[in-house]
């Protein structure tokens, strides 16, 4: 078998959404930063994410992390996040996974009953504590980086719909946030498609109408999802909870209740005065996975109030994997069709 490229990959998910781990076959990319190292494949190797999302070797529900060397000292590992249309600085989601795999693998030495990471992302380090017994990562905690909410109440023209009022808050990237009720959701799996493409049509509008950046880097900026979300409710234990759909472009649901998105509802929360530091926060996904957060502090980031959350869940390794690629494979970069991607890339 002769391949122009081979790259070795370790299959995950955390509670539903898939989090492909890269381990090998890929140099670091040039760079002095991890955030240098992302706009690099960004603008200059977008190919690697084609190359592994796309078909026929990915599909629209899957992410990929490349693992780096830190460049911050503190750190032990780094990784790059890349999705179907976006390289976000952070994700908790792919961050569980990203733990699992380099613990369960042996890149780093599993300590029982508890290990903690410092991990570098583009976005900043994140903390990390995994549950482990028997050699297995039981539960991961993740401190995310500060969180803010950048505007309530934003009112948005939507063509074909209502002035609709969204809260713009930042997790790790920019959300518009959406009362699914008012919307007409009950956020169960059937809605999928149509959240879909309702939450879509919304991200265009507040792009357009709600211009954001990041107050410490200028370089993150716009609104990348839509997250629907349900009322608050207390569970038998009186603790808070609610359901979510956060909306990834170019068309699909997150199938975990979404790391960053529970982050950013966490700041809306917190500046409602609707939940309190170190209060449990259940974020529960359209296919009933839950991740149990909580905000451990708060802070300030470019003169706003800003939390630190915590989100905690678990993660699966589900195969190990090397994809190569023909020389005379025609589709080099692989391909997308509107039938399953939303629309084609």
């Amino acid at each position: 078998m002769k391949w122009s490229r081979s790259i070795t990959v370790v299959g995950a998910h955390a509670e539903g959404e898939v989090g492909r781990v890269v381990t090998g076959g890929v140099l670091p990319p040039p760079g002095d930063t991890l955030f240098a190292q992302r706009e690099y494949l960004r603008t200059e190797d977008d190919g690697l994410r084609k190359f592994l999302l796309f078909e026929p070797r990915g599909g629209a529900f899957c992410h990929a992390n490349l693992i780096v060397p830190p460049k911050d000292p503190r750190a032990q590992a780094g990784f790059i996040i890349m999705e179907a249309t976006d390289y976000p600085p952070m994700s908790g989601s792919n961050t569980m996974c990203v733990v699992t795999v380099l613990l369960e693998t042996g890149m780093i030495e599993m300590v029982e009953p508890e290990t903690r990471l410092t991990l570098e992302t583009p976005g900043g380090l994140v903390e990390a504590v995994a549950v482990c017994r028997d050699g297995k990562c039981e539960f991961v905690a993740v401190t995310n980086v500060p969180c803010f909410v950048f505007k309530l109440d934003a009112l948005v023209e939507v063509a074909g719909q209502k002035s609709l009022s969204v809260d713009i808050a930042y997790g790790g990237a920019f959300f518009a946030i959406v009362d699914s009720g008012a919307m007409g959701f009950a956020l169960n799996r059937s809605e999928a498609r149509e959240l879909v493409e309702v939450g879509e049509i919304i991200k265009a509008a507040v792009v357009e109408q709600h211009p954001v950046v990041h107050p410490e880097n200028s370089d993150i900026h716009t609104v990348t999802f839509t997250e629907f979300a349900a009322p608050l409710e207390l569970d038998a234990e009186g603790r808070k909870s609610g359901r979510n759909a956060v909306v990834i472009s170019p068309g699909k649901i997150d199938r975990s209740p979404c790391g960053t998105g529970s982050s950013a509802r966490l700041a809306v929360l917190h500046a409602r005065g609707d939940i309190a530091v170190g209060e449990t926060f259940l974020s529960r996904s359209l296919i009933d996975t839950e991740f149990r957060c909580r905000i451990v502090d708060t802070t300030v980031v470019g003169g706003r109030p800003a939390v630190l959350p915590e989100i905690a869940g678990r993660a699966w390794i589900t195969g190990r994997h090397e994809y190569g690629l023909d020389p005379t494979d025609p589709f080099p970069e692989g391909y997308t069709l509107s039938d399953t991607w939303y629309r084609a890339l």
